[in-house]
């Protein structure tokens, strides 16, 4: 039987995917710092310290809490990954209101990715197949179209996190700063991608 994600459940979650990103912040930043300018983990570790934190005060409404998500990693966070997250949530938060959600059903999940992932598209100016973290939450959006229950939710995602992390290790970047020097990035994991990992391993 499924089992819907309500707001207190989002709470919780946000609440350990700070404490993820503060655990992988050198990680990330090691990660990036061989493709970009080093500050991936201390961008995740501000943004989502700031949605935790802001969290206690959500509204009791499942499209304006993901909406005060995006204001807080706007409020905490320059960078463009900061600002491609905070594009994600305010589109969720869109997706929530059009469809009058108050609770994250298991089928709610890949419209939810599919939307994050299109509006990160457009607002980066990024494709798929060029290995960012666009091709890993594309991924996501398909491997979690089944209607899948929650105990099944999180295995399926972690394995196509992985699935995509292999598929993409020996490319190039083609996307973002890593872009300048794509034979560098091969053989290297995204950290755009490695962040999702943090994120859904800690939910």
């Amino acid at each position: 039987m499924t089992m819907n994600i309500t707001l207190d459940m989002l709470k919780q979650g946000v609440a350990r995917i700070a404490t993820a990103c503060e655990q992988s912040q050198s990680m990330l930043c090691e990660a990036d710092s061989r493709l970009g300018d080093g500050d991936l983990g201390i961008t995740m570790q501000k943004g989502w310290r700031q949605i935790a934190d802001d969290s206690q005060d959500w509204p009791d409404d499942l499209s304006k809490s993901l909406f005060q998500c995006s204001k807080s990693l706007q409020k905490a966070c320059a960078s463009s990954f900061g600002t491609l997250q905070a594009t994600a949530f305010m589109a969720m938060a869109k997706y929530c209101k059009e469809n009058q959600l108050q609770e994250i059903a298991p089928a709610d999940i890949s419209p939810l990715l599919t939307v994050a992932y299109q509006s990160m598209m457009a607002r980066g100016k990024g494709e798929l197949g060029q290995k960012s973290v666009l091709d890993i939450i594309y991924q996501l959006s398909e491997a979690l179209k089944p209607v899948l229950s929650r105990s099944e939710l999180k295995a399926v995602a972690l394995q196509s996190i992985d699935n995509t992390l292999n598929e993409f290790r020996q490319k190039p970047n083609l996307l973002g700063r890593a872009r300048m020097f794509p034979e560098k990035s091969i053989g290297l994991d995204d950290p755009g991608m490695l962040a999702i990992k943090v994120i859904v391993k800690a939910i």
